[in-house]
């Protein structure tokens, strides 16, 4: 047999051979073990969570992890472990990391039980914004590298712990300030004011007091049309969601209860915490329980229900997952809506 012709079989046999080939298999996704359950009080609730939706845990093995936030230049989520002054990375397939250190106590020594970061939150420059405990502010991280600090007092007097924030379109900054990265809290000798505030930043800098009605102030978010901004109370006295109407000076006007928790904290763990909403203005709002979805007229519709207290939660992905902090727990739940904003 000649060279040429022996040639000529090895070449058809080989493209025999790539067309009976079998495809390469594709990664199997990772099977995340679940956690807890979803009610429905609510036939709408159906158009929000799916029926056979579940709560996976993507992360555990954390003392009370925060302030999640969705990085859509990563494609990751970011959220504050502020017992441990980090933030930490969470993407799809990779391995958890440390994504900052320290994260909210660049001091010496030990300073608190949660000295880190808690409220994250990206500016339009995709620049991520935290609310510091140890350092006491509202801080950005610069793309060239380095911080720089927003706000760290009001009228010359430190602020507490600066807990959790959101962004406004235009860029202005809403946050709340109660006292819980204090050493001894609202006890400790360190603090300068004797209320927790609910503060606005402007883009000039100046920092305007909101309002000093709420003992406990905590998570921060706007209704879809930024009129409304809600504010929980983590206070079990008055675990309460706050409603109040913005004014076009960025001020707040008279505020109303939107979701009264204070029953359920009796037999339920956790307290209104974490604060979302979609694009329909539904809020999704950490409390007794789990999550509490309620509809823009306060109608209760359900709840993605926990057997351990719920802290935060950020949407991300395509803007229809929402991804849940709690207790020792990252989470997640798929979702037929979007968050405001996606």
């Amino acid at each position: 047999m000649d060279q040429p012709f022996l040639l000529c079989l090895l070449g058809v046999a080989s493209l025999l051979l790539a067309h009976v080939a079998p495809a390469r298999a594709q990664p199997t996704p990772p099977v995340y073990p679940t956690l807890g359950s979803i009610i429905r009080d609510q036939p709408a609730m159906d158009q929000l969570v799916a029926p056979d939706a579940e709560i996976e845990v993507l992360a555990s093995g954390f003392t009370w992890p925060e302030g999640p936030v969705w990085s859509k230049q990563e494609g990751a989520l970011l959220f504050s472990h502020a017992p441990q002054n980090v933030i930490y990375r969470w993407k799809e397939g990779e391995p958890l990391r440390e994504y900052l250190k320290p994260a909210g106590y660049t001091g010496l020594g030990t300073y608190s039980k949660e000295p880190g970061s808690n409220g994250l939150a990206f500016d339009k420059q995709g620049q991520l914004v935290a609310c510091e405990h140890g350092d006491r502010r509202i801080s950005v991280l610069l793309k060239d590298g380095g911080k720089r600090t927003l706000a760290d007092s009001y009228e010359g007097k430190r602020l507490n712990s600066p807990n959790d924030l959101v962004i406004k379109s235009n860029g202005d900054i809403y946050f709340t300030d109660p006292p819980y990265g204090l050493p001894e809290q609202e006890k400790d000798p360190r603090r300068e004011l004797d209320f927790s505030g609910v503060f606005h930043i402007a883009k000039s800098g100046k920092v305007t007091l909101l309002t000093q009605d709420l003992t406990r102030p905590n998570g921060v978010a706007f209704s879809p049309d930024e009129k409304t901004l809600y504010v929980t109370q983590s206070d079990p006295k008055r675990a309460v969601v706050m409603a109040y109407p913005v004014r076009e000076n960025g001020s707040l006007g008279k505020g109303r209860v939107f979701f009264d928790a204070t029953p359920l904290t009796k037999e339920l763990k956790g307290m209104p915490d974490g604060i979302k909403v979609d694009r329909q203005g539904n809020v999704f709002t950490t409390g007794p329980g789990g999550v509490h979805i309620l509809g823009p007229d306060g109608t209760h519709l359900g709840r993605i229900s926990l057997p351990v207290a719920a802290a935060n939660l950020a949407w991300g992905d395509d803007g229809s997952t929402l991804y849940l902090t709690a207790s020792n727990y990252l989470c997640r739940v798929r979702t037929l809506t979007k968050g405001a904003g996606w």
